[in-house]
């Protein structure tokens, strides 16, 4: 069974055929909202919204660990992550899509780790290579499939919002070599890792990141919900294309 976490622009799965809902309680707390159960094109499928199914819940608070918890519980094959990011890179426009292969936490204060506690002993992760090859070349293949263009790689640069970045800290980013900017995908890339998920994040760019272009003196967040909607159709024809791999 796939598992998808969505994001900003998604607290809906539209092409998604529901069973069930059903309430989780982890040792983390709930999750930000009940699994949602159901099937794409008779594939199992369990859906997650990251804000909520209201989109309330900020990216810095969103409870991660309660999150991956709830799905690591179920029978999984993978788990891949919808999330609207800024672009920084100058290929990543509006409306693009790329499947990021690397990150970098900007994010302060989240809870990143299972393995904390006097009763527990220092567990360190081998992190060289956040996401899950076999989930983003599944993505790509999909992407393929479906005949939607994305763009394979980019560093994900998270951090802690909910404000948006500031030009200068934009700027840093990208000498840091920063591609694309979002809220959410630490520490969850990192915890899935820890609970050993297979796990990739398709990105979605919704606006110049602060100080390019048309962000040049401010994002215009009505224009980026708009481009979001637009984009979270070919996301969706993604997602159709992916669960039937997996189911294959």
């Amino acid at each position: 069974m796939l598992a998808i976490i969505g994001g900003t622009g998604m607290a809906q799965l539209a092409c998604l055929e529901i069973s069930h809902r059903q309430i989780m309680r982890t040792p983390y707390g709930e999750p930000s909202g009940p699994l949602t159960f159901g099937k794409i094109n008779d594939n199992k499928v369990v859906f997650l919204a990251r804000h909520g199914y209201g989109h309330t819940i900020p990216p810095h608070e969103v409870n991660y660990r309660a999150n991956l918890w709830a799905l690591q519980s179920l029978d999984l094959s993978r788990v891949i992550s919808v999330a609207s990011v800024g672009g920084i890179r100058a290929d990543l426009t509006p409306g693009m899509i790329a499947i990021p292969d690397q990150i970098i936490d900007y994010t302060h204060g989240r809870k990143y780790t299972y393995h904390e506690g006097l009763d527990r002993s220092v567990t360190h992760i081998d992190f060289t290579e956040p996401y899950c090859h076999l989930t983003r070349n599944g993505l790509l293949r999909a992407a393929k499939r479906a005949n939607e263009r994305v763009i394979d790689g980019g560093v994900y640069g998270a951090t802690q919002g909910p404000r948006l970045e500031t030009a200068a800290e934009i700027s840093r980013m990208e000498r840091d070599g920063v591609d694309m900017v979002g809220m959410t995908g630490m520490p969850e890339a990192a915890l899935a890792k820890e609970l050993g998920l297979c796990y990739a994040t398709i990105a979605v760019v919704a606006n110049y990141a602060a100080g390019r272009k048309t962000s040049a003196r401010a994002i215009r967040l009505e224009d980026a919900h708009a481009v979001l909607k637009q984009a979270m159709v070919g996301v969706r024809n993604i997602l159709e294309h992916v669960v039937e791999l997996d189911g294959d």
